[in-house]
Protein backbone atom coordinates (compact mmCIF):
# COMPACT_ATOMS: atom_id res chain seq x y z
CA UNK A 1 0.00 0.00 0.00
CA UNK A 2 2.99 2.28 0.57
CA UNK A 3 4.59 1.46 -2.40
CA UNK A 4 1.61 1.86 -4.45
CA UNK A 5 1.22 5.82 -2.65
CA UNK A 6 4.32 6.50 -2.95
CA UNK A 7 4.45 5.14 -7.23
CA UNK A 8 1.07 7.35 -7.47
CA UNK A 9 3.19 10.29 -5.92
CA UNK A 10 5.91 10.06 -8.76
CA UNK A 11 3.85 9.76 -11.40
CA UNK A 12 1.96 12.52 -10.16
CA UNK A 13 4.96 14.75 -9.97
CA UNK A 14 6.58 13.67 -13.54
CA UNK A 15 2.62 14.97 -15.01
CA UNK A 16 2.78 18.35 -13.17
CA UNK A 17 6.63 18.67 -14.18
CA UNK A 18 5.38 17.92 -18.04
CA UNK A 19 2.48 20.36 -17.66
CA UNK A 20 4.32 23.41 -16.34
CA UNK A 21 7.02 22.31 -19.46
CA UNK A 22 4.54 23.59 -21.38
CA UNK A 23 2.23 25.78 -19.78
CA UNK A 24 5.45 28.15 -18.65
CA UNK A 25 8.01 27.33 -21.23
CA UNK A 26 5.91 26.41 -24.17
CA UNK A 27 7.11 29.86 -26.29
CA UNK A 28 10.55 27.14 -26.88
CA UNK A 29 7.99 24.92 -28.43
CA UNK A 30 6.68 26.83 -30.31
CA UNK A 31 10.45 28.71 -31.14
CA UNK A 32 11.05 25.08 -32.45
CA UNK A 33 8.79 25.07 -34.76
CA UNK A 34 8.85 29.15 -35.85
CA UNK A 35 12.86 29.56 -36.09
CA UNK A 36 13.87 28.31 -39.27
CA UNK A 37 10.79 30.59 -40.92
CA UNK A 38 12.15 33.21 -38.60
CA UNK A 39 16.28 32.54 -39.01
CA UNK A 40 15.51 32.46 -42.90
CA UNK A 41 13.01 35.36 -43.54
CA UNK A 42 15.12 37.48 -41.04
CA UNK A 43 18.82 36.52 -40.78
CA UNK A 44 21.73 37.00 -38.53
CA UNK A 45 20.88 40.28 -38.79
CA UNK A 46 17.23 40.30 -38.21
CA UNK A 47 17.97 37.33 -35.69
CA UNK A 48 20.16 39.62 -33.91
CA UNK A 49 17.66 42.73 -33.39
CA UNK A 50 15.28 39.84 -32.42
CA UNK A 51 17.65 38.51 -29.90
CA UNK A 52 18.24 42.28 -28.41
CA UNK A 53 14.03 42.38 -28.12
CA UNK A 54 13.67 38.88 -26.59
CA UNK A 55 16.35 39.42 -24.13
CA UNK A 56 14.29 42.76 -23.46
CA UNK A 57 11.22 40.93 -22.47
CA UNK A 58 12.47 38.64 -19.75
CA UNK A 59 14.21 42.05 -18.34
CA UNK A 60 10.62 43.43 -18.44
CA UNK A 61 8.83 40.51 -17.51
CA UNK A 62 10.76 40.90 -13.89
CA UNK A 63 10.66 44.43 -13.66
CA UNK A 64 6.78 43.92 -13.35
CA UNK A 65 6.73 40.62 -11.44
CA UNK A 66 9.35 41.65 -9.37
CA UNK A 67 10.95 38.22 -9.53
CA UNK A 68 8.74 36.83 -6.15
CA UNK A 69 5.80 34.95 -7.97
CA UNK A 70 7.47 32.04 -6.73
CA UNK A 71 7.95 33.17 -3.05
CA UNK A 72 3.89 34.55 -3.15
CA UNK A 73 3.13 31.03 -4.66
CA UNK A 74 4.20 29.91 -1.76
CA UNK A 75 1.90 31.85 0.56
CA UNK A 76 -0.94 31.05 -1.50
CA UNK A 77 -2.50 28.41 0.89
CA UNK A 78 -1.79 29.59 4.16
CA UNK A 79 -2.23 33.84 3.60
CA UNK A 80 -4.73 36.37 2.60
CA UNK A 81 -4.75 36.01 -0.89
CA UNK A 82 -7.15 38.58 -1.72
CA UNK A 83 -4.88 41.11 -0.06
CA UNK A 84 -2.14 39.47 -1.85
CA UNK A 85 -3.64 40.23 -5.05
CA UNK A 86 -4.36 43.65 -4.41
CA UNK A 87 -0.80 44.84 -3.20
CA UNK A 88 0.80 42.86 -6.11
CA UNK A 89 -1.74 44.05 -8.47
CA UNK A 90 -0.69 47.89 -8.11
CA UNK A 91 2.84 47.46 -7.87
CA UNK A 92 2.45 45.64 -11.20
CA UNK A 93 0.33 47.89 -12.82
CA UNK A 94 2.44 50.71 -11.93
CA UNK A 95 5.44 49.88 -13.43
CA UNK A 96 4.07 48.37 -16.27
CA UNK A 97 2.31 52.17 -17.03
CA UNK A 98 6.07 53.67 -16.95
CA UNK A 99 6.86 50.91 -19.40
CA UNK A 100 4.04 51.65 -21.73
CA UNK A 101 5.25 55.17 -21.49
CA UNK A 102 9.04 54.89 -22.41
CA UNK A 103 7.59 53.15 -25.36
CA UNK A 104 5.37 55.82 -26.75
CA UNK A 105 8.27 58.20 -25.92
CA UNK A 106 10.53 55.94 -28.33
CA UNK A 107 8.27 55.74 -31.10
CA UNK A 108 7.58 59.62 -31.05
CA UNK A 109 10.96 60.21 -31.33
CA UNK A 110 12.10 57.51 -33.80
CA UNK A 111 15.07 55.93 -31.74
CA UNK A 112 17.85 53.63 -33.26
CA UNK A 113 16.33 50.43 -33.97
CA UNK A 114 18.63 47.78 -31.17
CA UNK A 115 16.68 50.92 -28.47
CA UNK A 116 13.22 50.33 -30.12
CA UNK A 117 13.29 46.61 -29.57
CA UNK A 118 14.49 46.95 -25.91
CA UNK A 119 11.63 48.97 -25.18
CA UNK A 120 9.20 47.06 -27.27
CA UNK A 121 10.63 43.64 -25.32
CA UNK A 122 10.46 45.20 -21.96
CA UNK A 123 6.63 46.55 -22.67
CA UNK A 124 5.93 43.14 -24.05
CA UNK A 125 7.54 41.10 -21.32
CA UNK A 126 6.04 42.96 -18.33
CA UNK A 127 2.51 43.07 -19.93
CA UNK A 128 2.97 39.43 -19.77
CA UNK A 129 3.71 39.64 -16.22
CA UNK A 130 0.08 41.09 -15.19
CA UNK A 131 -1.27 37.50 -15.38
CA UNK A 132 -2.51 35.69 -12.13
CA UNK A 133 -0.37 32.55 -13.05
CA UNK A 134 1.36 32.30 -10.07
CA UNK A 135 -2.04 31.28 -8.43
CA UNK A 136 -2.42 28.48 -10.04
CA UNK A 137 1.05 27.37 -9.73
CA UNK A 138 0.76 28.25 -5.82
CA UNK A 139 -2.35 26.10 -5.72
CA UNK A 140 -0.98 23.48 -7.64
CA UNK A 141 -3.43 23.78 -10.27
CA UNK A 142 -1.06 23.15 -13.16
CA UNK A 143 -3.36 21.85 -15.52
CA UNK A 144 -5.23 24.56 -15.86
CA UNK A 145 -1.88 26.70 -16.11
CA UNK A 146 -0.88 24.84 -18.86
CA UNK A 147 -4.44 25.13 -20.70
CA UNK A 148 -4.15 28.87 -20.25
CA UNK A 149 -0.46 29.09 -21.53
CA UNK A 150 -1.01 27.10 -24.08
CA UNK A 151 -4.01 29.14 -25.89
CA UNK A 152 -1.35 32.01 -25.53
CA UNK A 153 0.94 29.98 -27.46
CA UNK A 154 -0.92 28.71 -29.89
CA UNK A 155 -2.32 31.99 -30.95
CA UNK A 156 1.76 33.18 -31.10
CA UNK A 157 2.28 30.40 -33.25
CA UNK A 158 -0.63 31.03 -35.84
CA UNK A 159 -0.10 35.53 -35.55
CA UNK A 160 4.05 34.45 -36.56
CA UNK A 161 2.87 32.13 -39.47
CA UNK A 162 0.54 34.94 -40.76
CA UNK A 163 1.89 37.86 -39.90
CA UNK A 164 6.01 37.43 -40.44
CA UNK A 165 5.73 36.73 -43.90
CA UNK A 166 3.91 39.90 -44.96
CA UNK A 167 5.92 41.97 -42.56
CA UNK A 168 9.66 40.36 -42.57
CA UNK A 169 10.47 42.61 -39.18
CA UNK A 170 11.91 41.65 -35.92
CA UNK A 171 8.92 44.10 -34.44
CA UNK A 172 6.36 42.14 -36.45
CA UNK A 173 7.56 39.05 -34.42
CA UNK A 174 7.94 40.60 -31.11
CA UNK A 175 4.36 42.45 -31.45
CA UNK A 176 3.25 38.96 -32.10
CA UNK A 177 3.93 37.39 -28.87
CA UNK A 178 2.96 40.73 -27.22
CA UNK A 179 -0.49 40.27 -28.62
CA UNK A 180 -1.07 36.54 -28.08
CA UNK A 181 -0.16 37.31 -24.49
CA UNK A 182 -3.23 38.91 -24.05
CA UNK A 183 -4.87 35.64 -24.17
CA UNK A 184 -3.43 34.27 -21.42
CA UNK A 185 -3.54 37.09 -19.54
CA UNK A 186 -7.16 37.52 -19.43
CA UNK A 187 -7.80 34.08 -19.03
CA UNK A 188 -5.92 33.54 -15.69
CA UNK A 189 -7.41 36.77 -14.45
CA UNK A 190 -10.94 34.86 -16.01
CA UNK A 191 -10.10 31.72 -13.67
CA UNK A 192 -8.99 34.16 -10.17
CA UNK A 193 -11.86 36.46 -10.40
CA UNK A 194 -14.22 33.34 -10.38
CA UNK A 195 -12.52 31.64 -7.61
CA UNK A 196 -11.54 34.62 -5.39
CA UNK A 197 -13.89 38.04 -6.61
CA UNK A 198 -11.89 41.39 -6.83
CA UNK A 199 -8.47 41.49 -5.71
CA UNK A 200 -8.88 43.73 -2.40
CA UNK A 201 -7.90 47.29 -2.50
CA UNK A 202 -4.20 47.83 -1.78
CA UNK A 203 -3.25 48.59 1.66
CA UNK A 204 0.19 47.84 3.45
CA UNK A 205 2.38 47.54 0.43
CA UNK A 206 5.29 48.64 1.40
CA UNK A 207 6.44 45.31 3.12
CA UNK A 208 6.11 43.67 -0.30
CA UNK A 209 7.97 45.97 -1.95
CA UNK A 210 10.74 45.45 0.89
CA UNK A 211 10.16 41.59 1.19
CA UNK A 212 10.78 42.19 -3.25
CA UNK A 213 13.84 44.50 -3.27
CA UNK A 214 16.53 41.29 -2.77
CA UNK A 215 14.72 39.21 -4.64
CA UNK A 216 14.32 41.36 -7.41
CA UNK A 217 17.74 42.90 -7.35
CA UNK A 218 19.06 39.21 -7.78
CA UNK A 219 16.71 38.08 -10.31
CA UNK A 220 17.48 41.51 -11.93
CA UNK A 221 21.24 40.60 -12.16
CA UNK A 222 20.29 37.04 -12.79
CA UNK A 223 18.46 37.77 -16.20
CA UNK A 224 21.72 40.41 -16.91
CA UNK A 225 24.30 37.84 -17.33
CA UNK A 226 21.18 34.98 -18.26
CA UNK A 227 18.34 35.40 -20.70
CA UNK A 228 18.86 39.54 -20.75
CA UNK A 229 22.54 39.46 -22.34
CA UNK A 230 21.85 40.48 -25.47
CA UNK A 231 20.44 43.46 -24.43
CA UNK A 232 23.35 44.37 -22.08
CA UNK A 233 25.77 43.12 -25.14
CA UNK A 234 23.88 45.18 -28.02
CA UNK A 235 26.10 48.18 -26.84
CA UNK A 236 29.08 46.81 -28.07
CA UNK A 237 28.32 43.85 -30.28
CA UNK A 238 26.70 44.21 -33.65
CA UNK A 239 23.59 43.09 -34.40
CA UNK A 240 25.28 40.24 -37.03
CA UNK A 241 27.26 38.57 -34.17
CA UNK A 242 24.62 38.38 -32.25
CA UNK A 243 22.30 36.56 -34.18
CA UNK A 244 24.55 33.84 -34.35
CA UNK A 245 25.38 33.86 -30.80
CA UNK A 246 21.08 33.83 -30.67
CA UNK A 247 21.06 30.60 -32.93
CA UNK A 248 22.72 28.54 -30.70
CA UNK A 249 21.20 30.17 -27.54
CA UNK A 250 18.11 29.75 -28.50
CA UNK A 251 17.96 25.74 -28.80
CA UNK A 252 19.90 25.09 -25.36
CA UNK A 253 17.36 27.17 -23.89
CA UNK A 254 14.45 25.08 -25.09
CA UNK A 255 16.74 22.06 -23.24
CA UNK A 256 17.20 24.19 -20.27
CA UNK A 257 13.20 24.93 -20.43
CA UNK A 258 12.31 21.11 -20.20
CA UNK A 259 14.62 21.10 -16.40
CA UNK A 260 13.45 23.75 -15.29
CA UNK A 261 9.73 23.23 -14.53
CA UNK A 262 10.53 20.21 -12.03
CA UNK A 263 11.47 22.91 -9.54
CA UNK A 264 8.02 24.20 -10.22
CA UNK A 265 6.37 21.14 -9.77
CA UNK A 266 8.18 20.56 -6.50
CA UNK A 267 7.43 24.13 -5.23
CA UNK A 268 4.05 23.45 -3.69
CA UNK A 269 5.47 19.53 -2.28
CA UNK A 270 8.57 21.00 -0.63
CA UNK A 271 6.22 24.35 1.02
CA UNK A 272 4.02 21.69 2.49
CA UNK A 273 6.85 19.56 3.83
CA UNK A 274 8.66 22.56 4.33
CA UNK A 275 9.11 21.67 8.63
CA UNK A 276 10.35 18.35 8.55
CA UNK A 277 14.01 16.86 8.17
CA UNK A 278 12.89 14.77 4.73
CA UNK A 279 12.62 18.24 3.19
CA UNK A 280 16.51 18.03 2.44
CA UNK A 281 16.72 14.49 1.08
CA UNK A 282 14.17 15.45 -1.29
CA UNK A 283 16.14 18.38 -2.33
CA UNK A 284 19.07 16.62 -2.84
CA UNK A 285 17.42 13.80 -4.87
CA UNK A 286 16.35 16.31 -6.94
CA UNK A 287 19.45 17.99 -7.54
CA UNK A 288 21.03 15.11 -8.50
CA UNK A 289 18.35 13.86 -10.89
CA UNK A 290 18.09 17.57 -12.32
CA UNK A 291 22.38 17.45 -12.97
CA UNK A 292 21.90 13.83 -14.43
CA UNK A 293 19.58 14.47 -17.18
CA UNK A 294 21.13 17.47 -18.21
CA UNK A 295 24.81 15.96 -18.60
CA UNK A 296 22.67 13.47 -20.95
CA UNK A 297 21.41 16.39 -23.21
CA UNK A 298 24.92 18.21 -22.84
CA UNK A 299 26.09 15.21 -24.66
CA UNK A 300 23.17 14.83 -26.83
CA UNK A 301 23.48 18.57 -28.38
CA UNK A 302 27.13 18.57 -28.28
CA UNK A 303 27.36 15.44 -30.90
CA UNK A 304 24.08 16.78 -32.82
CA UNK A 305 24.96 20.89 -32.99
CA UNK A 306 26.39 20.59 -36.62
CA UNK A 307 23.46 18.82 -37.92
CA UNK A 308 20.83 20.90 -35.54
CA UNK A 309 22.14 23.99 -36.55
CA UNK A 310 22.32 23.23 -40.60
CA UNK A 311 18.38 21.51 -39.84
CA UNK A 312 16.55 25.13 -38.34
CA UNK A 313 18.89 27.81 -39.38
CA UNK A 314 20.18 26.98 -42.54
CA UNK A 315 23.93 27.24 -44.15
CA UNK A 316 23.49 31.04 -43.37
CA UNK A 317 24.52 30.16 -40.00
CA UNK A 318 27.06 27.67 -39.73
CA UNK A 319 29.36 29.61 -38.01
CA UNK A 320 26.82 29.26 -34.74
CA UNK A 321 28.02 25.60 -34.51
CA UNK A 322 30.80 26.44 -32.23
CA UNK A 323 28.81 28.64 -30.12
CA UNK A 324 26.40 26.80 -29.21
CA UNK A 325 29.09 24.32 -28.25
CA UNK A 326 30.29 25.95 -26.02
CA UNK A 327 27.03 27.22 -24.73
CA UNK A 328 26.02 23.97 -24.40
CA UNK A 329 28.34 23.69 -21.16
CA UNK A 330 26.04 25.84 -19.08
CA UNK A 331 23.24 23.28 -19.07
CA UNK A 332 24.27 21.15 -15.49
CA UNK A 333 24.71 24.40 -13.90
CA UNK A 334 22.03 25.97 -14.78
CA UNK A 335 19.75 22.95 -14.02
CA UNK A 336 20.72 22.57 -10.61
CA UNK A 337 20.40 26.47 -10.15
CA UNK A 338 17.07 26.70 -11.28
CA UNK A 339 15.93 23.71 -8.41
CA UNK A 340 17.34 26.00 -5.55
CA UNK A 341 16.29 29.24 -6.41
CA UNK A 342 12.52 27.42 -7.51
CA UNK A 343 11.70 25.05 -4.72
CA UNK A 344 14.26 25.33 -2.29
CA UNK A 345 15.57 28.57 -1.13
CA UNK A 346 11.73 30.34 -1.74
CA UNK A 347 10.27 27.23 0.79
CA UNK A 348 13.17 28.68 3.02
CA UNK A 349 12.59 32.45 2.35
CA UNK A 350 16.38 33.07 2.22
CA UNK A 351 16.25 35.60 -0.24
CA UNK A 352 20.07 36.39 1.08
CA UNK A 353 20.89 33.49 -0.45
CA UNK A 354 19.72 34.63 -4.16
CA UNK A 355 20.57 37.56 -3.86
CA UNK A 356 24.61 36.69 -3.22
CA UNK A 357 24.20 34.43 -5.97
CA UNK A 358 23.37 36.79 -8.32
CA UNK A 359 25.70 39.55 -7.15
CA UNK A 360 28.39 36.26 -7.97
CA UNK A 361 27.12 35.98 -11.29
CA UNK A 362 27.17 39.13 -12.19
CA UNK A 363 30.54 40.27 -10.81
CA UNK A 364 32.19 37.52 -13.13
CA UNK A 365 29.45 38.58 -16.13
CA UNK A 366 31.12 42.45 -15.74
CA UNK A 367 34.45 40.81 -16.70
CA UNK A 368 32.93 39.41 -19.46
CA UNK A 369 31.55 42.20 -20.80
CA UNK A 370 34.50 44.38 -19.93
CA UNK A 371 36.51 41.38 -22.31
CA UNK A 372 33.93 41.70 -25.03
CA UNK A 373 34.35 46.00 -24.98
CA UNK A 374 38.19 45.57 -25.53
CA UNK A 375 37.57 42.72 -28.07
CA UNK A 376 34.61 43.31 -29.78
CA UNK A 377 34.50 39.66 -30.01
CA UNK A 378 30.96 36.90 -29.71
CA UNK A 379 33.15 34.66 -27.84
CA UNK A 380 33.60 36.73 -24.97
CA UNK A 381 30.00 36.86 -24.34
CA UNK A 382 30.46 32.78 -24.92
CA UNK A 383 32.92 31.77 -22.44
CA UNK A 384 31.15 34.65 -20.24
CA UNK A 385 27.74 32.77 -20.09
CA UNK A 386 29.66 29.37 -19.24
CA UNK A 387 31.61 30.98 -16.42
CA UNK A 388 28.55 32.86 -14.95
CA UNK A 389 26.40 30.11 -14.25
CA UNK A 390 29.05 27.57 -12.58
CA UNK A 391 29.86 30.50 -10.60
CA UNK A 392 26.16 30.74 -9.37
CA UNK A 393 25.64 26.81 -9.11
CA UNK A 394 29.11 26.49 -7.30
CA UNK A 395 27.73 29.17 -4.92
CA UNK A 396 23.89 27.77 -4.33
CA UNK A 397 25.72 24.47 -3.83
CA UNK A 398 27.58 26.34 -0.72
CA UNK A 399 24.44 27.77 0.26
CA UNK A 400 22.62 24.72 0.61
CA UNK A 401 24.92 22.93 2.41
CA UNK A 402 25.66 25.95 4.62
CA UNK A 403 21.51 25.90 5.59
CA UNK A 404 21.21 21.98 5.80
CA UNK A 405 24.26 22.87 8.74
CA UNK A 406 22.37 25.49 10.42
CA UNK A 407 19.63 23.43 10.70
CA UNK A 408 20.86 20.85 12.43
CA UNK A 409 22.55 22.79 15.01
CA UNK A 410 19.28 24.68 15.67
CA UNK A 411 17.46 21.09 16.28
CA UNK A 412 16.37 20.73 19.69
CA UNK A 413 18.94 18.40 20.88
CA UNK A 414 16.11 15.70 22.16
CA UNK A 415 14.53 15.32 18.92
CA UNK A 416 16.15 12.17 18.18
CA UNK A 417 16.92 11.68 13.95
CA UNK A 418 17.18 7.87 13.07
CA UNK A 419 19.38 7.05 10.57
CA UNK A 420 18.08 8.19 7.35
CA UNK A 421 17.68 11.71 8.77
CA UNK A 422 13.71 11.37 9.60
CA UNK A 423 12.95 12.77 13.06
CA UNK A 424 11.87 9.11 15.04
CA UNK A 425 9.41 10.90 17.06
CA UNK A 426 7.24 11.44 14.03
CA UNK A 427 6.60 8.09 12.34
CA UNK A 428 6.41 9.22 9.17
CA UNK A 429 6.78 6.35 6.09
Amino acid sequence: MVEERRMTRALTLVRDIGFVSFGKYGQYVVTAVTLPLIARILGPEGLGLLAIGMSAYFIGSLLVDLGITQFLAAKVSNADVDQIRGNYLAIRLAVLGALGTALLVGLTVEVDPRIHMILLGLFAGGFWSVSEDWILIGQGRFVASTVYQGVGRLAYFALLLLVLPRFPSPSAALLCMLTSSILTVALTWRDSLRKYGRPARPRGVAPTVRMAAPVFTSRLLVVSYGQGAAAIYSSVLDAASLGLYSAGDRLVRAVQSMLDPIGFALLPRMARSSGHERFWRRAGFAMLACVGIALVATAALWVSAPLLVQLVFGSEFAHAVPLLRIEVLILPATALSSLVTTAVLPVREDTSGVLIGSIVGTGVAALALYAAFRTHSVWALAYGTVACEFSVALWYLLRTRYLVLQERRARPPEEDVDDVGVPAHRGET
